[in-house]
């Protein structure tokens, strides 16, 4: 896959894809709700990207890894409220409701949460700052990474009769919830394919 360009056409052709995907209606219950902000952006040379974080090792879970901006639903909130929230606080973007392009499937994890990722369009050159109590630092990935030959992996584990998913970025692995979300993204919102990712797994460590 080459670059794609960060135009009109892309948020029309993600738009519609996203409109055209058919929720999961499958049970989850008890598990605590939480919202991620998959945010589309350009890549400071007109190609279209991903915005990923680096987690700032302060903090009590999931410190030091590379994630969506999100977290979970304050009371009261959606979860397309909590998304925008949440890109608000860990990297000042503030966007609207209008900027939201759509949702992807709900994804329950091993530590207990159900995360709904929502699909946001950030302008070209919008500005994003690291707060450092969240944040330790911001990345844009271009759609290009995010869909070369190999890319994702998936492997088996002995614990697990479910695939483990991840992406080799930035010199490291990244895995489920984070690699699935962004997986399910390149297939249903880039590609238009009906790829279901609820089955995939996490590492053995994330099982907490």
């Amino acid at each position: 896959m080459t670059q794609p360009r960060f135009d009109d056409s892309l948020r029309a052709s993600i738009t519609h894809n996203l409109k055209q995907r058919k929720g999961d209606d499958a049970a989850h219950c008890g598990l605590k709700p939480a919202a991620v902000c998959v945010i589309v952006t350009d890549d400071g040379a007109g190609g279209a990207s991903l915005v990923l974080t680096l987690r700032s090792r302060k903090l009590n879970a999931h410190a030091g890894q590379y994630a969506l901006p999100g977290g979970r639903l304050d009371a009261g909130e959606s979860a397309l409220q909590a998304g925008l929230r949440e890109a608000r606080e860990e990297i000042g973007l503030h966007l609207e409701a209008g900027a939201v392009l759509g949702f992807l499937d709900d994804f329950p994890t091993r530590s207990g949460y159900l995360i709904t990722p929502l699909v946001a369009w950030a302008p070209a050159g919008v500005s994003m700052q690291a707060n450092p109590d969240e944040v330790a630092a911001i990345y844009r990935i271009g759609f290009d990474e995010l869909n070369r030959p190999g890319v994702p992996e998936f492997v088996s584990i002995p614990e697990s009769e479910r695939p483990v998913i991840r992406y080799p970025l930035l010199g490291t692995r990244i895995h489920a919830p984070t690699a699935a979300v962004i997986y399910q993204f390149m297939e249903v919102a880039v590609h238009g394919r009906p790829t279901r990712v609820a089955h995939l797994e996490q590492p053995v460590w994330a099982w907490r």
